[in-house]
């Protein structure tokens, strides 16, 4: 039979009195689980930072991995082995033997260096045999070498300005003209000049060091003047620099790249504000470097450095966002760059404790994955851009499609400010630049190029630390721009620099200037 329970009105108001507290607690305990989530997630993405940022100070620069090495690449070969195509089509690859330098010789010195012989010769005391008392004779010398360093020499040259007056009267006085020079009445020949910026722009010595080593051998020069004297020097080559430019965007493969550039005395800026100096190299044809001073890294700014490009152009850069505006202004191809996609991946498995690391951490894999891509680029390094295209199109493609299953697989579970959620962000938003490469054997996987060109910059940087004036920055721009350049067509830097200074002056029309861009050096002054 049925029960039946009757509750008053009071019990009915304390059962739901429980009810509504029961609730209330488990309200709350659900919101101290979410903020303790919160909480923890927070804690780790603040103790990642501060592993990467003691990494950053005190651990290794190197972003190398041993996976990454040629000589582990072997899938090409495999791939080769297997495939059915035509004869022609078929990639042909011979692994070089492994040799190992035998060490304990040094390298000879250079034969074409003067050479000064100094001759060691036994007292005439000592120069009896031992054994039965005879005189020895000369039978040959032990010759070993020395490389001997004469401290530079400095001299002055004395202009002397013949003047001629006619003997019947006062108004015939004639003077010789002065020579012309790239600085009007300059205390610093143009060899002196070119030794100071190739001291500055190739070596990384900053100006005031110069001055002091100058005063070690006689010249009492101040660094004001040596300063005040690159900036005209640099001003003065702005016609070369326009036209090296002008080839440079005439190139079918163009990289750039950019890094800061501090200018204290720049109108409407404080000391302290970023500027930054361009680098711009081509990636076929003649090898150009160009640089440029801009007072700031915006789209507008950048824009005038592409003014005139050629359309169609292959444009390699990082993930910087105005360069995707001038790719679609001027209708370039842009090619994402591996080597940044790789770097953002590598600082996410430095930032993992060694012991908590192993094969299958996620950014491991992806790092395999893209040095299979490198790998393959270093092995065809040397081969025509038909079979480049044709080891791509088999092999680095499927590397590729790997890398993007294995991206959009993990993409939603990792957290996006994480240093591995950065990581594949950048990789998932450059994706359609990054695969680009493929279609077309010429074209690079990578910016390194481009980074190592800047590097002399970056390096000096820490030396000299900044531009005083905005002259001084456009100056910088174009020595390194020349320097650069003569060191990319195999040049040295001082000679090219020297023979240019000199016939600058006397350049006036276009084609004058044309014949001053350093592959048009002479070669017999190489």
């Amino acid at each position: 039979m049925p029960i039946n329970v009757t509750i008053d009105a009071d019990e009915l108001r304390a059962l739901r009195a429980i009810r509504e507290e029961h609730d209330a607690l488990q309200s709350e305990r659900d919101g101290l689980r979410s903020a303790l989530r919160l909480v923890t997630a927070e804690r780790d993405l603040a103790e990642e930072r501060l592993r990467a940022y003691r990494r950053e100070l005190f651990g290794a620069k190197s972003e190398a991995r041993a996976s990454d090495q040629p000589g582990l690449f072997n899938e090409a070969e495999v791939l080769g082995a297997n495939a059915t195509p035509a004869q022609e089509d078929t990639p042909e690859t011979r692994i070089a033997a492994h040799t190992r330098k035998k060490r304990g010789h040094r390298k000879p010195l250079d034969p074409n260096l003067p050479r000064e012989v100094v001759r060691h010769e036994l007292p005439e005391a000592e120069r009896f045999c031992n054994h039965d008392g005879h005189a020895l004779v000369e039978i040959g010398v032990e010759t070993s070498e020395q490389l001997d360093v004469i401290p530079e020499q400095l001299r002055v040259i004395q202009h002397q300005r013949v003047k001629y007056a006619c003997p019947c009267c006062d108004l015939g006085i004639k003077v010789t003209p002065a020579p012309l020079r790239i600085i009007p009445r300059g205390l610093l020949t143009e060899s002196a000049l070119a030794w100071v910026a190739s001291g500055k722009y190739q070596f990384g010595m900053p100006i005031y060091r110069q001055a002091v080593l100058l005063r070690r051998f006689g010249g009492d020069i101040s660094s004001n003047t040596l300063a005040a004297s690159m900036v005209r020097v640099g001003l003065a080559t702005q016609p070369v620099i326009n036209l090296m430019r002008d080839a440079l965007l005439d190139a079918d493969v163009i990289y750039c790249d950019e890094t800061t550039f501090q200018v204290l005395k720049e109108d409407g800026r404080k000391p302290q504000t970023k500027s930054y100096l361009w680098s711009q190299m081509t990636g076929s044809g003649t090898p150009i470097r160009c640089f440029a001073y801009t007072a700031g890294r915006g789209a507008k700014l950048a824009d005038k450095l592409f003014a005139g490009i050629r359309k169609g152009a292959v444009l390699m850069t990082d993930g910087y966002e105005p360069y995707n505006g001038i790719a679609q202004q001027y209708q370039l191809v842009h090619l994402g760059c591996w080597a940044h996609a790789r770097r953002y991946l590598v600082k996410a498995e430095d930032n993992v404790p060694k012991a908590a690391r192993s094969p299958d951490l996620l950014a491991t894999r992806f790092i395999k994955l893209i040095g299979k891509l490198f790998a393959a680029e270093a092995r065809s390094e040397t081969w025509p851009a038909e079979r480049r295209q044709r080891l791509r199109r088999r092999y680095s493609a499927r590397v590729l499609d790997a890398i993007e299953t294995l991206m959009l697989e993990q993409l939603p579970g990792v957290v996006p400010q994480s240093l591995l959620g950065k990581a594949l962000t950048y990789l998932h938003g450059q994706w359609p630049k990054l695969i680009r490469y493929v279609e077309n054997g010429n074209w690079p996987i990578s910016n390194n190029p481009c980074e190592n060109s800047i590097r002399p910059f970056v390096v000096a940087r820490k030396s000299f630390l900044f531009a005083d004036t905005v002259a001084g920055a456009h100056a910088s721009a174009n020595l390194y721009s020349l320097v650069e350049s003569a060191k990319a067509n195999g040049i040295d830097p001082y000679r090219y620099l020297t023979w240019l200074f000199q016939r600058l002056p006397l350049a006036k029309t276009a084609d004058d200037y044309d014949a001053l861009l350093p592959w048009k050096l002479p070669a017999n002054l190489r």
